[in-house]
C-alpha cells in the first residue's frame, strides 16, 4: 500500500460491510493502530460528530483521504557505471 496510514488519519473505505451497515465510500477516521500497524480501528460519526460505528479494519478495506496535493519526488537517475 502506498499510503501509509496514520493515527488521525481521515479514511474512505474501499469496500462494502452490510453487517454493521456501513459501504464503500462512507468515510471514518482512525483512531488506534492494531496489530503492529496491519490493522486500524475506525470510528465513523455523522455530521454532529456522534459515533454510530467503531469497528477494527485492515489496511486493504480503507484507503487514506487526501486534502492537499501530494509532492512526489522523483527518483535520481542513477549514474552508468
Amino acid at each position: 500500500m502506498a499510503d501509509t496510514i496514520k493515527l488521525l488519519d481521515v479514511v474512505a473505505l474501499t469496500v462494502d460491510l452490510p453487517e454493521y451497515n456501513l459501504w464503500r465510500g462512507q468515510v471514518g477516521t482512525v483512531v488506534e493502530i492494531l496489530a503492529g500497524g496491519t490493522a486500524f480501528e475506525v470510528e465513523f460519526s455523522d455530521r454532529e460528530g456522534r459515533t454510530y460505528e467503531s469497528l477494527g479494519l485492515r489496511s486493504d478495506q480503507v484507503m487514506v483521504l487526501h486534502y492537499e496535493p501530494i509532492t512526489v519526488y522523483p527518483t535520481p537517475a542513477t549514474e552508468p557505471a
